[in-house]
């Protein structure tokens, strides 16, 4: 028995190959060996269930097979339960296939094995060599697979054979509306929330300096077409390479996609036992999870991708250069002119070449060479006496390990890129170090030397600011943590905005331990040793001790956020405290103090950062630190209002780049929102606010209010009449909670409309309880100061009906927007004596005064409720009064002369809470 077969998940190209080689094989059966993609199976009900028999593969009897031919594919794991007739004796075996070789391929008796983008152009080559005649349903099919393997001729794979097949079945009326229709796919919205999901849990590892973009995703059930979201995510976010790790129902799935040479993913995932070719492939993964199948997907590409050359990209050029007859006192001016360190001396261009060309590299000078000759009143010599010859050239095709090599493990200040004997450009250290900065994965421990790094280690001792600013306890657990690191053979210090506001005298009861050593090892010890408990975060080495008395410690390993491998999965590399403070987002939180007992209280500060601190500055480490992470921005702000400093120009300059770069949307909705929250809890947040608006930011925060919502003198009215009721609040409550943001978020809203609030809520990803309450506040806020408008004279029972629904944020938010004085006094009149009112009387008073129990007993407390309100009456004796006076008809006739409740009365004020 002949069968003809394809991969598992038939795509088009595989069926097409099928229909294909039965032209052949025209005794062969038609079998499936798997599942086929969602859209061939759609095609098959639609076009070609009448026109060819497919056979189950549970009615093959595997023995009998005698010839098997595979298209397609060459991979044994890949044809399903048909690998089971491999060993029948005598088997021939035909291969069809576009894929690269693997060596795991089945060899066949039979083969035809050609790099075109489809199996399908094989067949259409092979009918034409040998008459083979096709109907125009098998001509569109076979278009199908064309047009769905090489990506409609967009993959890098496509060849110019595949484009002259497509013309040819064109020729043949293949139809392209049919082609259309199972090519081109238009999202569904369930296929743009998965989108979604897959935009925020993309990761990008730098591997070789190749940039390649991770997504894991777990979904409850199977999936279909899940290859076409991330062809669409490649799309919009540009990428190169792409793995997608999805986890449907009870499998895992490997699709993986890639554009450029120095990624073959087919080879990727020929290692799970899948297959594919270079720029698009898949495999399905068994008996692994997702994290044990990340972790070999980022070896694998370790050893597979080729090291990317980048010498060409991040050099300078032209390179400022001197001739050799340069004197030395001539060097020092261009130097110092051009604030550079190091001068490359080439011999003049001839005059054949062009003027731009370098040519006769004969060494460098620089300038401590150039200093020290003029001390020694060498000036007047030419460059050639004092240069340095021995000196070690790159071409425009070195990697990232060999510029590193050179500049940091040999030293070498200034590399020339070279192009024979021709100067091209040049790297420094500075264009490493900037290059690195940007992934810091990359950044080797020996780049910042403390002899060469523009500021050094500060020598303060604190310990007499600790004892003195810190309650007793504070110091003892932090002398604790001294002593626990010292006895495991750590060194410990505080960080961050702890070491910050203790040199600022600002309480700060946020600890930040970082640990040269282990630090998990090091919290599960202190939490023993304080009787507390411990939360891990293996991955990172970072930990939470839990004290008995309620605080916490934050403890991290000090790190650099390095990779297992020269650069992939983040994981952690031991590292010193000065790595792990160059990472911080600010001069003035990149402060550390020693906790060992020898050195208690020293202060470790390699960043200048005690000098900003001195003269109130907010400076960044480095000049990428807002493309880095844009939430730094609105960081910046709050640091700088809050303490009173000011940004520095070049720190300004760096944040309107990074808005200009339009960075925000591509980091997640709710850190942004986080740092906005803050922003609005201080008291006065209008000079932040006037500050975002200096730097753009509005637009970003409120896209959809008209002008952008900007800063007029409406705007300060509502900010500031906010921040007035929220002040009062404060006084009158000194420890109700309350989110104050929400009133301001609300205020600066009030001229949009609920839908405009409803787009901010969903950009920045707000609960579905956060939105409700704000959207609620804001229209019952609205509609209650429309109505006290038209009622200027209400008495304070019809006050307390008003306002009774509104929580503390639609309060103050009325207090904000009222535009009558009356109002804002009928509001505080509520918060302060009227909402608390409790009732004189009770259900429990009623039926002693034999009332019958019914919905007319909330009638008469809401009854004396307004009465007490409105003054009418102030004593229990008055209520009691009231209400037999206008409810006698619901007395009890048997109780003509009841017990005055005020005898024996228990206190009972009833639970009734029904509103009227």
């Amino acid at each position: 028995m002949d069968v003809i077969t394809t991969h598992i998940n038939a795509d088009f190209d595989g069926l097409a190959a099928m229909i294909a080689a039965k032209k052949l094989y025209p005794n062969a059966e038609l079998v499936f060996g798997g599942s086929q993609e969602k859209n061939v199976r759609e095609f098959l009900a639609q076009e070609f269930s009448n026109i060819y028999k497919f056979k189950r593969i549970k009615h093959i009897d595997m023995q009998a097979i005698t010839r098997l031919i595979v298209v397609d594919t060459r991979h044994p794991g890949r044809i399903g339960r048909l690998k089971e007739c491999l060993d029948n004796p005598g088997l021939e075996l035909h291969l069809y296939d576009h894929h690269p070789d693997s060596p795991e391929d089945m060899q066949g008796t039979v083969e035809y094995i050609e790099p075109v983008g489809s199996t399908t152009t094989i067949f259409e080559k092979i009918f034409q060599e040998r008459g083979v005649k096709i109907t125009e349903e098998e001509a569109t099919l076979m278009a199908l697979g064309i047009y769905e393997d090489t990506g409609c001729f967009l993959h890098s794979t496509t060849t110019a054979e595949d484009m002259k097949t497509a013309a040819r079945l064109l020729q043949l009326h293949a139809n392209l509306d049919v082609v259309t229709q199972f090519v081109s796919h238009d999202l569904s919205s369930a296929q743009i929330g998965l989108l979604g999901k897959l935009l925020k849990q993309a990761q990008t590892y730098s591997i070789n300096s190749v940039d390649v973009v991770i997504v894991k995703l777990t979904l409850p059930q199977y999936v279909d077409d899940f290859a076409v979201l991330l062809r669409r995510l490649m799309v919009m976010e540009n990428i190169n390479v792409l793995f997608g790790l999805i986890c449907m129902g009870e499998r895992m799935y490997l699709i993986a996609r890639s554009r450029v040479p120095e990624v073959n993913v087919g080879r990727i995932a020929r290692e799970f036992g899948g297959g594919g070719h270079a720029s698009a492939a898949s495999a399905t993964i068994k008996d692994m999870t997702l994290f044990e199948a990340e972790e070999k997907m980022i070896g694998l590409l370790h050893a597979h991708i080729k090291p990317k050359a980048i010498a060409g990209e991040i050099m300078s050029a032209p390179a400022l250069t001197v001739p050799p007859e340069t004197s030395i006192n001539e060097a020092n001016s261009l130097l110092t002119r051009y604030n550079i360190t190091v001068l490359p001396v080439v011999s003049h261009s001839p005059a054949s070449m062009k003027d731009d060309q370098q040519t006769g590299l004969q060494g460098i000078i620089s300038r401590r060479v150039v200093e020290k000759a003029i001390f020694h009143k060498l000036g007047h010599l030419p460059v050639t006496e004092y240069m340095t010859t021995e000196i070690a050239t790159l071409p425009t095709t070195a990697t990232l390990s060999d510029i590193q090599e050179l500049i940091i493990e040999h030293r070498q200040r200034l590399i020339p890129i070279m192009k024979g004997e021709k100067l091209l450009g040049v790297i420094t250290r500075t264009d490493l170090l900037n290059l690195l900065i940007g992934d810091p994965a990359h950044m080797p421990k020996n780049l910042l030397q403390e002899e060469e790094h523009p500021s050094t280690a500060g020598t303060r001792n604190l310990r007499s600011l600790i004892t003195g600013n810190l309650d007793k306890d504070k110091v003892l657990l932090l002398r604790s943590v001294g002593e626990t690191a010292e006895e495991l053979g750590y060194d410990a210090f505080v960080v961050g905005g702890f070491v910050r506001d203790l040199l600022l005298h600002i309480k700060n009861l946020d600890i930040d331990i970082v640990i040269e050593g282990n630090g998990i090892r090091f919290a599960e010890e202190l939490a023993r040793r304080k009787g507390g408990s411990v939360r891990t975060h293996e991955k990172f080495g970072t930990a939470t001790v839990l004290l008995p008395e309620d605080g916490k410690i934050d403890v991290a390993t000090a790190r650099l956020e390095y990779y297992e491998y020269p650069a992939a999965m983040p994981t952690v590399e031991l590292s010193s405290i000065k790595l792990d403070l160059f990472r911080r987002d600010f001069t003035i939180n990149a402060m550390a103090i020693h906790l060992n007992p020898a050195r208690f209280g020293t202060l470790v500060d390699f960043f200048n950062s005690r000098n900003d601190l001195k003269e109130r500055r907010i400076s960044v480490l480095h000049n990428l630190s807002f493309v880095e992470d844009p939430t730094r921005i609105f960081r910046a702000i709050r640091f700088e209002q809050r303490l009173d400093f000011r940004i520095t120009p070049h720190t300004e300059k760096l944040i309107k780049n990074a808005v200009r770069m339009h960075l925000f949307d591509r980091f997640s909705g709710p850190r942004f929102f986080g740092e906005l929250k803050q922003i609005l809890a201080a008291d006065n947040p209008l000079p932040a606010l006037r500050r975002m608006n200096k730097f753009s930011l509005f637009p970003f925060l409120w896209p959809d209010l008209r002008p952008n919502c900007k800063i007029d003198r409406r705007f300060i009215h509502l900010i500031t009449q906010a921040a007035r009721a929220i002040s009062w609040f404060r006084l009158l409550y000194l420890d109700m909670a309350c989110p104050f943001w929400a009133v301001y978020i609300l205020a600066i809203m009030s001229r949009s409309r609920v839908k405009e609030l409803m787009s901010f809520c969903q950009r920045f990803d707000l609960p579905p309880k956060t939105r409700k309450m704000l959207v609620r506040q804001k229209t019952e806020g609205e509609r209650i100061a429309r109505e006290m408008l038209r009622r200027p004279f209400m008495k304070a029972s019809e006050i307390y009906w008003l306002l009774l629904d509104l929580d503390n944020v639609g309060l103050l938010y009325l207090m904000a927007i009222a535009r009558k004085k009356y109002i804002k006094k009928a509001v505080s009149l509520f918060v302060a004596s009227l909402r608390d009112t409790v009732p004189l009387i009770s259900g429990h008073d009623l039926l002693k005064l034999g009332f019958t129990p019914g919905p007319q007993f909330r009638t008469m407390i809401n009854h004396v409720l307004e009465a007490q309100l409105n003054g009418g009456i102030q004593t229990k004796e008055d209520a009691f009064t009231l209400v037999k006076e206008n409810y006698r008809s619901y007395q009890s006739k048997e109780d003509k002369e009841p017990e005055n409740p005020l005898h024996n009365h228990d206190g009972d004020s009833g639970n009734i809470t029904e509103t009227s």
